[in-house]
Formats: C-alpha cells, sequence, structure tokens
C-alpha cells in the first residue's frame, strides 16, 4: 500500500496470498508439534533403529571376541600336543565298552530267567 491510500490492487491481493501460505505453512507446523501420536511413534522408531544398531555391533563385537578365544584355544592345544577338534578318546575304546556293556546286560537278564 503506498501513503496516500490509492494502493494497488495486484500488490494488495499478492500479499493476501503469501500471509495466506504463511499461515497455512505456519498452522500445519503447529499441527505437527500438537499430534503427540505421530510424535510418540517417531521417538520409537528412532529408538529401534538405535538399538538394533547397537545390537548390531554388539553382535558383531562378540563373534570377534569369541574367534579370537578359539584361535587361543586351539593354539594353546597345538603347544600342548592336543588334537583341538577330534575326540581324544579312541573309537577303539569306545567301542571295546559297547561291547562289555552289551555283554554285562546279557548276563544279568540271563540270570534273572
Amino acid at each position: 500500500m503506498t501513503g496516500n491510500g490509492t494502493g494497488d490492487v495486484a500488490a494488495l491481493r499478492e500479499e493476501i496470498r503469501r500471509t495466506r501460505v504463511e499461515l497455512g505453512e505456519t498452522m500445519e507446523l503447529l499441527a505437527a508439534r500438537a499430534d503427540v501420536k505421530t510424535l510418540v511413534r517417531h521417538s520409537a522408531d528412532q529408538a529401534k533403529a538405535r538399538l538394533r544398531q547397537q545390537a548390531a555391533l554388539t553382535v558383531a563385537r562378540v563373534r570377534g571376541q569369541a574367534a579370537e578365544k578359539a584361535r587361543l584355544v586351539r593354539a594353546q592345544a597345538y603347544e600342548k600336543g592336543g588334537a583341538v577338534g577330534r575326540n581324544p578318546v579312541p573309537w577303539a575304546a569306545v567301542a571295546a565298552g559297547a561291547v562289555v556293556t552289551a555283554v554285562a546286560l546279557l548276563i544279568v537278564r540271563g540270570r534273572r530267567r
């Protein structure tokens, strides 16, 4: 508007349009801040994402620690002459134990009859 009251109608309409747009944007921002349900959901989503990331890092760290400990155990067993990953009891001893157990069961059963 000019100082003498003879304003340009087109300029006034443009100013009103801009003011309405700004007011609309302001109302949208205020409505978003007042929408508690959406804010809580957004916060929960962020917390889930943080927890997933922390869990992934923890799993990776624990896997690395487990692999390192397994490597150390293998190295110590190798130094002592042991065989890690193989059964330390020979199969022949296991088979002999099974045969002795079976024979003992047959003898006990035969005496009951």
